[in-house]
């Protein structure tokens, strides 16, 4: 597995459903650069956990809508499943109409590049927050079976931009509201001497 944070994200074109439905053939990661990306990868449409995360990141569309981020997700089903699993019902084991990207990585070559394959062929429970230079920020890679926390991605893009606006650094646990530290040994003193009780 790689690990990719501090690098430049691996650009990829490939086919994918559009958020209004439309099918494209010429998805391009890099058309996003400029603002924050959410790049989630999962192993399969039709599954388990797999629509419990593609929900959970649709209901919260909204909340990275105000942060200036792109979500986007990706399996290696093609772009006709993803389109049949949109169009179907949630209660008859769909997804529904989702607002955002699925992108169809059939040839196995974006999870490559993001170095997430799973040994069964498919892709981890993978996601990268990518910043507004194209820079992979953050990453976290579940198995199969353990499905992630979406509102803990909020947060890293909460403290992403805490930190560009500030300049400080986010200590264990930071919630947006939070105070948080100069990069200075004065700095984290003040911090522990007030916080370290409830860290």
């Amino acid at each position: 597995m790689s690990v990719l944070v501090t690098q430049h994200a691996p650009d990829f074109i490939s086919t994918a459903v559009l958020a209004d439905g439309q099918i494209v053939e010429d998805f391009q990661l890099s058309s996003f650069k400029g603002k924050k990306i959410v790049l989630f990868f999962y192993p399969l449409d039709f599954t388990f956990v797999c629509p419990t995360e593609i929900l959970a990141h649709h209901h919260r569309v909204a909340a990275f809508d105000k942060l200036d981020t792109q979500l986007i997700g990706v399996s290696i089903d093609s772009r006709h499943t993803h389109n049949a699993w949109r169009n179907t019902k949630i209660n008859d084991g769909g997804i529904g109409f989702i607002d955002f990207p699925l992108v169809s990585d059939m040839d196995h070559k974006i999870m490559e590049k993001y170095g997430i394959v799973h040994p069964e062929g498919t892709a981890l429970r993978a996601s990268f927050l990518i910043d507004e230079n194209f820079v992979v920020r953050h990453q976290v890679v579940n198995d199969h079976p353990l499905g992630r926390n979406v509102d803990e991605m909020l947060r890293m893009v909460d403290a992403l931009d805490f930190h560009t606006e500030n300049g400080e650094v986010c200590p264990a646990g930071w919630n947006k509201g939070d105070e948080g530290m100069k990069e200075s040994a004065e700095s984290v003193e003040e911090y522990l001497s007030k916080n370290s009780a409830n860290l």
